[in-house]
């Protein structure tokens, strides 16, 4: 039941990390809709292991196949299943896992649940099952962006106690491309490069913070009281594997300001009702009000490290686990694109919802 995400837009992924295939249905997608396939290949290139010497060394092309529900470049309204085999797959290399319990890895909570886990590199659990999530946000992306005009990005806030000094409303989608660990800020990129390959040598890891923009996003969207977008876009969020933590506009901040300071005071702009500033982070009273939605999303250190660490096997007796495999030393590089994908599935599926309520 957990696999399926989204209401009128509607996604479910499927696959193992190191099985043969992953892959996505996308359900609801409305009919006649120009698609783009090598948009939704170029998300996926952002997303795929390999890219530099800070990512996993595992090589997959991650190359998408269209497999229903588009018919010469148009959406059918039927559901869309997109695959991507996996051709580096080493199920192997994690034999000596077997019986292990990994500290902050899902195995132990699975085999709680199910009497079963696969552990072939987590299986179900690894980030490599966001390949369905961001082939299907690409579609999601290329809707929102026809129809609305909607842009969304998102990039490297922070990298453990590095944090980037970046206007959110201004920030480029080349900006943040031109960086290996995709921070627009020039002097933190750098530094934030120099962290991670440091950890990477000494077989640790690191976490840190991604923020998402998106603009011109229609005014109306969000569902009271259980639906609220700022709610959906949270869920959204805290499903990814290794997030921790969320928050919309001021988020944490704002308690350290007092109601005068925090409220976003209305003016017209040429006609148009704006907010002078925008501490609700694009949405009030979980509706989308036409301003920029910001958020940022924390990521955790990632869990398997190269360093001697104790634990348990699946009897309960103590082990000392000395992981190998091929591991990213920081997830956020690759974590961009899933984030603007998770936006981007929230987005259009309220974008949907709220059309579907009016007569035109």
């Amino acid at each position: 039941m957990g696999n399926t995400f989204g209401h009128l837009f509607r996604i479910t992924t499927w696959g193992e990390s190191h099985g043969d295939a992953i892959g996505v249905v996308v359900d609801g997608c409305p009919p006649q809709l120009k698609i783009d396939a090598t948009a939704i290949q170029a998300e996926l290139n952002r997303r795929r292991p390999g890219q530099s010497y800070l990512t996993t060394p595992r090589q997959e092309s991650d190359a998408v196949q269209i497999l229903s529900g588009v018919f010469e470049g148009q959406t059918l309204g039927t559901p869309i299943s997109m695959l991507v085999w996996n051709k580096d797959a080493k199920p192997s290399a994690y034999k000596h896992l077997k019986d292990i319990y990994r500290p902050s890895h899902a195995d132990f909570a699975y085999r709680q649940k199910y009497g079963i886990h696969n552990w072939q590199g987590g299986g179900r659990a690894s980030a490599r099952e966001t390949i369905g999530r961001v082939a299907a946000g690409a579609i999601a992306k290329q809707i929102l962006r026809e129809q609305c005009g909607t842009e969304i990005l998102a990039y490297v806030k922070q990298i453990q106690t590095i944090a980037a000094d970046v206007d959110s409303d201004k920030v480029t989608l080349d900006a943040i491309e031109s960086s290996i660990v995709r921070c627009p800020d020039y002097e933190a990129s750098e530094q934030m490069e120099r962290r991670i390959d440091e950890a990477r040598r000494d077989g640790d890891s690191l976490g840190g913070i991604i923020e998402s923009v998106s603009r011109n996003v229609p005014i109306g969207l969000g569902e009271p009281v259980f639906d609220k977008l700022k709610a959906d876009l949270g869920k959204a969020m805290m499903s990814l594997p290794a997030t921790m933590g969320f928050q919309i506009g001021s988020g944490f901040e704002g308690v350290t300001m007092t109601g005068a300071q925090h409220n976003d005071l209305f003016y017209t702009d040429k006609g148009r009702i704006r907010t002078r500033t925008n501490n609700s982070g694009g949405t009030q009273g979980g509706i989308s009000n036409g301003e920029n939605i910001r958020l940022q999303v924390a990521f955790k250190p990632t869990a398997t490290i190269r360093k001697e660490q104790e634990t348990v096997d699946i009897h309960g007796n103590p082990v000392v686990l000395s992981a190998r495999g091929r591991h990213d030393p920081c997830v956020l590089p690759r974590a961009v694109s899933i984030v603007e994908a998770m936006v981007s599935l929230v987005l259009v599926d309220h974008f949907l919802r709220q059309r579907a309520k009016k007569f035109e």
